[in-house]
This record gives structure tokens, sequence and C-alpha cells, in this order.
């Protein structure tokens, strides 16, 4: 079966992404925990593709109302967390999703979202 794994991340762990004089330690750290996280994935081979994201900021929502575009600058949903990435799998159910979920770095201080794929008719 193949879910989504999303993850959520705090926004003191978003901000580590960089040295924002948080100390090259941290950022760092950050980093190491989310290369061993893919690279236990892609040792299993369960991981059929992963991907960061960039910044809120950076995103824009888009609705279609009445035939006209309207872009809204900004996420969708205006939350504490910020969407910092996926992970698609390929596992044998839903236990096994759930238990790659809980080892996702941002289960500990953000939030980890498990969502099965569309099959395709």
């Amino acid at each position: 079966m193949k879910y989504m794994i999303i993850a959520y991340e705090s926004p003191e762990d978003f901000d580590a992404r960089g040295n924002r004089g948080d100390g090259a330690d941290r950022h760092g750290h950050y980093w190491a925990r989310w290369k061993a996280y893919g690279e236990a994935l892609s040792k299993a081979g369960v991981v059929l593709g992963m991907n960061g994201i960039q910044p809120r900021q950076t995103a824009r929502t888009v609705r279609l109302r009445a035939g006209t575009r309207q872009v809204q600058e900004g996420p969708y949903a205006d939350t504490r967390d910020q969407l910092g990435g996926y992970f698609i799998v390929d596992v044998p159910d839903e236990e096994s999703a759930l238990q790659w979920a809980a080892s996702c770095p941002a289960a500990e201080s953000g939030a980890v979202e498990v969502r099965p794929l569309l099959e395709k008719a």
C-alpha cells in the first residue's frame, strides 16, 4: 500500500534548517536527523519519493471563483506548525506507515500526518 507521510515542523525546528543565530551545531543536528531518516527509508526499500519544501512565506494559495483566479500569499492553512516536506512510501499496511511516521524527526516537536494514496483506476 502506498502512503504519504507529511511532516509538519515546529517553527523552531523549521528555523534550524539554516544557521540563523542558533549556532552551527543546531543546524548540523537538524540536517543529520533528516538525512538519517531518509537513509533508513531508502535502506528499507520503502521510499518512492521524498522532498522538503520551502518556508511558508513562499507559499501561494490559488482559488478559482466565478472563472477568476484568486491568489493568496501564504499557505492554505494558517497554523503554528509548517509543512516541511513529504515522503511517499510503499509498505505492507497502515501500521507500517504509522511506524515510519513515528520515527520521523518532525514527530518529536511537530506532527506527522499519514494518508493512503488513491489507487489508480
